[in-house]
Order: structure tokens, then C-alpha cells, then sequence
């Protein structure tokens, strides 16, 4: 059998940003939702930061084992319902960005 490739983490940048004055709701569900993520299989990382001088931007830092346990994560109950009610007070899509595996130079 030929051996498998070690799996890479993933890390993602999400930059969201709400409805003006929304930014309580977001911080509410994220602190709902963070104890959720990180019991999961493959979580390493799940981080909310306020943008500075901005109350309604945040950038959510995620990092995960593999792509297998981020696809996991995704198809969660809590993220499903998530995915459903965030468009209530957010100001569009999120972003997501991924990471490159190693820093730069």
C-alpha cells in the first residue's frame, strides 16, 4: 500500500463585517459557537478579534488539522444553524482566506 502524504493544516483569515451597530450580535454568537468549534475533532485554533476603531468588523482566525476535519466542521449542526442566522445582522458574505502552511521568507 503506498503511504499517504502527511496532512497539512489549515489556516483561514474571516473577515466579517455587520450591519452598522450589529456588532454585539456577532460577538454574541461567536461566543455561543467558540466552546462548540474548539470541542471539535481537528479545531487548533478559533479566534475572534475586533477590528480596531471599527465595532462592527472582526477577523475570526481559524486553524485546522486538515481539510478533512475543516469540511467536518462546516457540515456541523451549530454551523448550519450559524450559516442561517448570521445573514440577520451581518453585511454580507464573510471572506475567508487560506493561508499559506509556512509563513513567508
Amino acid at each position: 500500500m503506498p503511504k499517504q502524504p502527511p496532512q497539512q493544516p489549515v489556516k483561514l483569515l474571516v473577515l466579517i463585517a455587520t450591519l452598522p451597530g450589529r456588532g454585539r450580535e456577532q460577538r454574541e454568537a461567536y461566543e455561543r459557537l467558540a466552546p462548540l468549534v474548539r470541542a471539535e475533532e481537528g479545531c487548533l485554533r478559533y479566534d475572534l478579534h475586533g477590528v480596531a476603531d471599527d465595532p462592527d468588523r472582526f477577523v475570526l482566525v481559524e486553524e485546522w488539522t486538515s481539510k478533512a476535519a475543516l469540511a467536518a466542521h462546516d457540515a456541523t449542526p451549530h454551523m448550519t444553524e450559524a450559516d442561517t442566522t448570521s445573514p440577520a445582522f451581518r453585511a454580507g458574505p464573510a471572506q475567508v482566506l487560506e493561508l499559506t502552511t509556512a509563513p513567508l521568507g
